[in-house]
């Protein structure tokens, strides 16, 4: 608490000096009754309830909010006092939100009350994504965004992280400006333009994109392995192969596959039927057991066999399908490949669960792409962007084609991928990734290819900017919804 006066006294002194105000070289630093040492965040109110704090009255609220991911909360502050945090913000905050976003809401809140007239405060560049963004969103609803760099490197400690900075107000500031230029609008996704944060969720996309299930433990073998289990008989003639897979991750698919497999009894087997196959239940029992029966979780100490997250969705619509559509989580480029229903996907990987050629067709194009680029959260130092199908899909709306229009979309599609497809089979050190670093002519003719018949069943130009794209994309976005509001509901 009281370096932080000092370092608000130092910054004032400075900006009075520059401005021509400090009139005495010999300043002296007085007390500063509004910064408090104490939990910013929680308390409890008159019956032991958890509540929030108040704050102290203040024209500006700045800060530095400590950066915890979400995931992360449990971990570091304990289960008893994340229970109380989330109860205390149950009606203002997702759970699982990032820390720093409870100094948001309070700050919000107290400009709100007109207890303080501004706040600047940081986060880390996470806060645009669609969990954290709910903070961003109320903010907006009862102010205004008027001052943000988007993402900024921040260095300290030899840890580097990227964030966001973000002023706000209730909504009185006139000028407003994003990573230092003036524009007319901070968005709460902190960008200028087209505000996709209006899109809604189609229902015609619900349940296509999925994340792949969570191992939560040593279930992953390496092949050579996997071959001795296939080739193990079992009592009552049970064949190894329908518990031991190939297991793909994002790597698999941006560089190689590693030839790694997986012992996966599916999400309910029995521990009786799980046994029966002997060779890889006993691998089971000697390396995963011994780690669930130290984890906190009731349920993974009792069904020690079976994954932590066994994706029961993903499970149940894939059934049936011969292959899926799949695209890794982060990925410096966004690509989507076709992998066997043999496959089991790592939560890294998200799975579509169409098989059509037509589907990936649409996926693969521009209208998509750019849509996944506005619409994704990004990772690492900034540069990764990451897919997130509540955002980048569900509200993606398709276009309409005609027979003929469905048909070129499809073969475009089909075409770019064997083309693909030969050009890594022919060179076994090139990977996806390399391949568009490569970006060679004849991949962007293919790409080119599948643009032109895409825009063709939206009826559009493919000579959009970007921006063009999104307000098209989004006006159509907002028109689905409304026929899906009335009744009228027509798969992509």
């Amino acid at each position: 608490a009281e370096l932080a006066q000092l370092t608000v006294w130092i910054g004032y002194l400075q900006w009075m000096h520059s401005n021509g105000y400090l009139s005495s070289d010999r300043p002296i630093l007085k007390p500063l009754h509004n910064i408090e040492q104490r939990d910013a965040i929680l308390t409890t109110d008159e019956h032991g309830s958890p509540a929030e704090p108040e704050w102290p009255e203040a024209d500006v609220i700045v800060g530095n909010p400590p950066f915890l991911g979400g995931y992360k909360l449990r971990s570091e502050l304990g289960d008893e006092y994340v229970a109380q945090l989330y109860a205390a913000y149950r009606d203002h905050l997702p759970r699982e939100t990032d820390l720093c976003t409870y100094w948001f809401e309070r700050a919000r809140s107290e400009i709100e009350r007109g207890r303080a007239r501004r706040a600047g405060l940081l986060a880390t560049n996470s806060l645009r994504q669609a969990t954290n963004r709910a903070v961003v969103e109320r903010i907006a609803s009862t102010g205004a965004l008027f001052m943000a760099w988007s993402d900024r490197p921040w260095v300290l400690d030899g840890a580097a992280v990227r964030v966001s900075i973000v002023g706000f107000d209730d909504g009185s500031q006139t000028t407003r400006s994003l990573d230092g230029r003036a524009v007319a609008r901070v968005n709460p996704d902190l960008t200028a333009g087209c505000d996709l944060t209006q899109a809604l969720a189609l229902r015609a996309n619900a349940a296509i994109a999925l994340r792949g299930g969570e191992k939560g433990g040593s279930f992953d073998i390496a092949g050579h392995l996997a071959r001795q289990f296939l080739a193990a008989a079992n009592p009552l003639g049970r064949d190894n192969a329908e518990v031991v897979r190939p297991h793909y991750n994002a790597m698999d698919v941006t560089r190689r596959p590693r030839d790694v497999w997986i012992i996966d009894f599916g999400p309910d087997m029995p521990e009786q039927e799980a046994a029966l196959y002997e060779l890889p239940f006993e691998y089971v029992r000697e390396h995963v057991l011994p780690e669930r029966e130290r984890n906190r979780d009731e349920r993974l100490r009792r069904l020690w066999w079976l994954h932590r997250r066994p994706s029961y969705e993903m499970r149940d619509t894939l059934r049936g399908k011969s292959r899926y559509v799949a695209t890794p989580a982060v990925s410096k480029h966004r690509l989507f490949v076709w992998l066997p229903t043999s496959v089991v996907p790592d939560h890294r990987l998200i799975v579509f669960a169409r098989d059509d050629d037509y589907f990936l067709g649409v996926l693969h194009a521009r209208p998509h792409e750019v849509w996944s680029l506005r619409t994704c959260s990004w990772q690492g130092k900034g540069n990764d962007p990451v897919y997130t199908p509540k955002t980048c899909f569900d509200p993606f709306p398709f276009p309409r084609p005609s027979p003929d229009q469905g048909a070129a979309i499809a073969e475009a599609a089909k075409q770019l991928h064997e083309t693909r497809q030969s050009a890594l089979d022919a060179d076994p050190k090139l990977t996806m990734t390399g391949l568009y670093n490569k970006r060679p002519t004849w991949l962007d003719n293919c790409h080119r290819a599948l643009d032109e018949t895409v825009f063709a069943a939206y009826g559009w130009s493919p000579d959009l900017t970007d921006e063009e794209l999104l307000e098209k994309l989004l006006a159509l976005n907002l028109e689905r919804a409304d026929e899906e509001a009335r009744g009228l509901i027509t798969p992509p």
